[in-house]
């Protein structure tokens, strides 16, 4: 962005063009103009005050606080990140060939105010401290074919929170426009067990569709169609929809209802109410020591055997080596350990095969490689007998090429072949088949705020890099559970940053799973809410498992917030959802060292 010496440079230029149009103004038909232009002025700015929130902005690290206020009751707070600079924008109508001013208040450090699509100039103001209310200022003259500008303030990157308020653009306004006509035609389509698709006529005018679910927003579309996803298999539904230009938003269309199938939606339909899911050390030792199938205590529904490794990161050949003599001395021997699979199935427990983890990393790169995934995977599953797969795939496994932007329409080749590779294993073994991941939340919550390499690149490509795989397979997919551990400080849906080491991170990665959220900060983009039958927290057993840990009264509190909204933090959820399946912990070899703490507090809280 602009520095000092561009302010400057602007500064002569604004100079000298306010030389001329004082010459201008004294030729005596251009006075007369000048005047009528200025009565029909007014400030166009929608909501500049930010009393009514964040309506009329787009505004993805944004948020209204109630102090510092330059005048009224709110203001504007935006927290840039390392790669954002936490813009906030709207677009405005203006006239062709027209003069504006751009007015507002900022506080901190390194605030800009500005428009673009001027069609002439675009322009930038910027403080570079503003301890207290400071007042920003520029004006710029539109195209002869301007009708649309776009104002906007942000802040710069990596530095702390700005604060914005009072922001107008004055000057004579658009073309009068009225709010489109509501949408006929609405229709539903293709219903499966946790969606419903609908379509109805274009309405002239509008430029976008808002979709209704029993009478709540859930999502905006360019488009005459959208498909609803994570609903509750067997339920009905209320659908409406709206058509939306910049002159607002029409009446609802006339409601149509759809009643969801009662398919499974991921298998398994003989999973308790309520799991708990580790990992069992099945192909190394460390410090926790090994521990033998046979011995895990029936209060473990899900059991991941870990793991299952590549020959190479791209070969797609995967194999499962069980820890040796020599590195776990007490090691059950195959029949044993095979007969044990058996026994924990007998007993109503799951237990999967699961690949990747801190080491193996998998790049499906392709097809060739997905297929030979599929069938060591399969041959795996068939050998030892097992319930299913379990997709841990970290590191650099899982990224997004340049230009693949649409988490529904995946392009890069490592995304599509793992789509197309568990799609496949899931219509081989049928409804019965086990299909759980456990991303890190860099995978899935980040997508948040940023998705692969950004609009404009630079951005790591593996930010969000799971939606993708996750949004294809919520169908199939038993659990998702993402790990809570080893994590960077994460944005929650209340625009703040979370971290680490108590409850609150754990509900804001949870509730955003289960309320869906805008990827990217697009709003016509927005990554559906699972199921909470679908979802377990992912946590470490202890302090030697991982960073993370949290005591089990912390992981009380989470589950309190989010099954009974009882017992909250700072965060305040979404929804309550007493539906949610379960834990995860790394791992059951940990937990036993400690003494059983995880499982124990899973055991008393759900009985």
């Amino acid at each position: 962005m602009d520095r000092p010496d561009g302010t400057r440079s602007s500064t002569r230029t604004r100079t000298v063009l306010a030389a001329l149009t004082a010459a201008l103004l004294a030729v005596p038909g251009i006075t007369v103009l000048s005047s009528a232009a200025r009565a029909a002025d007014a400030d166009l700015a929608r909501n500049g005050g930010f009393e009514s929130g964040l309506d009329g902005w787009t505004c993805p690290a944004g948020t209204t606080v109630g102090s510092p206020v330059h005048a009224g009751t709110t203001a504007l707070q935006a927290t840039p990140a390392g790669s954002d600079n936490a813009q906030c924008a709207q677009t405005v109508s203006v006239q062709p060939d027209a003069q504006y001013t751009l007015a507002g208040y900022v506080r901190g450090s390194y605030v800009y105010l500005g428009a673009s699509g001027t069609g002439t100039t675009d322009v930038s103001t910027w403080t570079q401290s503003a301890p207290d209310w400071q007042k920003l200022s520029t004006t710029f003259r539109t195209g002869p074919d301007t009708t649309k500008v776009t104002i906007y303030t942000h802040g710069w990157y990596g530095t702390g929170a700005y604060y914005a308020d009072d922001v107008s653009l004055t000057g004579p306004g658009g073309a009068t426009q009225q709010p489109p006509a509501a949408p006929a035609g609405l229709r539903t389509g293709t219903v499966t067990a946790s969606s419903v698709a609908l379509s109805w006529s274009a309405v002239t005018g509008a430029t976008s569709y808002a979709v209704y679910r029993d009478g709540a927003k859930v999502q905006t579309v360019s488009g005459t169609s959208a498909t609803l996803t994570g609903l509750t298999a067997a339920t009905a539904y209320s659908f409406q929809v709206t058509a939306v230009n910049d002159a607002g938003e029409s009446a609802k269309s006339a409601a149509v209802t759809a009643t969801t199938s009662t398919g499974t939606g991921g298998g398994s339909t003989d999973l308790p109410a309520h799991a708990l899911v580790g990992y069992l050390h099945s192909s190394f030792a460390n410090g926790s020591g090994y521990t033998r199938l046979a011995d895990v205590p029936d209060s473990w529904d899900i059991i991941d055997l870990a793991f299952g490794e590549p020959t190479s990161a791209t070969s797609g050949d995967i194999r499962f080596n069980r820890c040796p003599a020599t590195e776990c001395p007490n090691v059950e021997s195959d029949a044993d350990f095979k007969a044990a699979v058996k026994a924990k199935q007998a007993a109503g427990k799951k237990v999967l095969i699961s690949i990747g983890g801190a080491n193996g990393q998998v790049q499906l790169a392709t097809t060739a490689a997905r297929d030979t995934f599929v069938s060591s995977v399969s041959k795996i599953i068939d050998d030892y007998g097992l319930d299913g797969l379990d997709i841990d795939f970290e590191g650099h496994s899982l990224s997004l090429n340049t230009g693949d932007t649409d988490f529904k329409n995946p392009t890069t080749p490592v995304i599509v072949n793992l789509i197309s590779a568990l799609k496949t294993l899931k219509a081989k073994y049928g409804d019965k088949f086990v299909l759980t991941m456990a991303p890190e939340t860099f995978f899935v919550q980040m997508g948040y705020q940023y998705y692969g390499t950004g609009q404009w690149g630079g951005q790591d490509p593996r930010c969000g890099a799971y939606l993708p795989v996750i949004h294809a397979l919520r169908d199939d997919l038993t659990l998702l559970h993402v790990q809570d551990y080893n994590s960077g400080p994460i944005m929650g849906l209340d625009n703040q940053y979370h971290s680490m080491g108590g409850a609150d991170f754990h509900t804001a990665m949870t509730d955003m799973l289960l309320t869906g959220f805008p990827v990217a900060g697009n709003a016509n983009n927005v990554f559906p809410p699972l199921r909470p039958d679908q979802v377990s927290i992912g946590m470490p057993a202890s302090v030697n498992a991982g960073n993370g840990y949290v005591a089990p009264s912390e992981v009380t509190k989470t589950l309190d917030c989010l099954t009974k909204k009882a017992n909250c933090g700072s965060y305040t959820t979404h929804g309550t959802w007493p539906a949610l399946r379960g834990l995860m912990t790394w791992s059951i070899n940990w937990d036993r060292f400690s003494n059983w703490e995880f499982q124990k507090n899973f055991d008393a809280y759900f009985g």
